[in-house]
């Protein structure tokens, strides 16, 4: 199942929480398991920039079944993924992008956060992804 539009609220409010606990502003996308953006919440004062960059890292994760800064220390350069950032119209390597993990053990969408510190971003996504399902993928987590 994909993520629902009531999950992806609740995991952007969970995300906006974190957020205004860390004291900060950020940009949280919802995809579901296609990539396709589900939900959306910009907190005001957050960076226009970052609205590309959260939605990025949503994509990023679930395309890979991975965490953001997982992929970053592929993509160095010698790593087996160097380069990856330049496909499927651009994605991003650091952290702040968590998949999400329905109760049957499959992948159903991912969180993408920016706005702040990689290690804030990272924080917000994982409380928003946290609030709906499992962050940790199993060894086939994709639909076909």
């Amino acid at each position: 199942m994909h993520v629902t539009i009531e999950q992806a609220e609740k995991a952007i409010q969970a995300a906006r929480a974190k957020a205004v606990e860390l004291g900060t502003q950020m940009c949280i996308a919802v995809v579901d398991s296609g990539g396709n953006l589900k939900a959306f919440h910009r907190m005001d004062g957050a960076w226009v920039g970052s609205i590309d960059i959260a939605q990025k890292k949503a994509k990023t994760a679930v395309f890979f079944g991975m965490k953001t800064g997982q992929i970053g220390s592929l993509s160095q350069p010698g790593g087996s993924l160097y380069g990856i950032e330049h496909s499927n119209q651009g994605l991003i390597t650091f952290p702040g992008g968590i998949p999400i993990v329905d109760a049957d053990g499959e992948m159903s969408g991912a969180i993408g956060v920016s706005g702040s510190s990689v290690e804030n971003d990272d924080a917000v996504a994982l409380a928003g992804a946290s609030a709906i399902g499992d962050t940790e993928l199993p060894d086939h987590p994709w639909r076909t």
